[in-house]
């Protein structure tokens, strides 16, 4: 099986682009801010290079507020990161610490989620 993989290419215009590789079929991703998907994400075969596909997400303007917004990429039906962004916003950036933190945060988040679903599913 190959590896499947969400790569950074640029962020552009207000839109992050990315190479998936490893998918012989197109890839059915989303990209979550606060535990809420993102409209508008395209993906599309890279011409002439097998089982990669380009990503562009729109960053919308009403993400874009103070502080550190981190964007969440996965495949639908999964819980595993593929990869993320940041945004930070109105502050400096002394270093890429409270990225880390915010990051940490969202997937905390969403294991919180998944271990109590499970520990539902699994007392019935």
């Amino acid at each position: 099986m190959l590896e499947r993989k969400l790569t950074k290419t640029r962020i552009r215009g207000g839109v992050w682009e990315g190479v998936f590789a490893g998918s012989e079929t197109k890839p059915d991703l989303e990209v979550l801010l606060l535990e809420q998907p993102l409209a508008g994400v395209q993906v599309e075969a890279v011409a002439g290079r097998e089982g990669e596909w380009g990503v562009r997400v729109p960053i919308p303007a009403e993400a874009l507020s103070e502080g550190v917004q981190t964007f969440l990429m996965r495949e639908k039906g999964t819980t595993e990161t593929l990869a993320h962004f940041t945004v930070i916003t109105g502050v400096a950036m002394e270093d890429d610490m409270r990225a880390e933190v915010d990051l940490l945060r969202q997937e905390l988040d969403m294991l919180k989620r998944a271990f109590r679903r499970h520990c539902l599913e699994t007392m019935n």
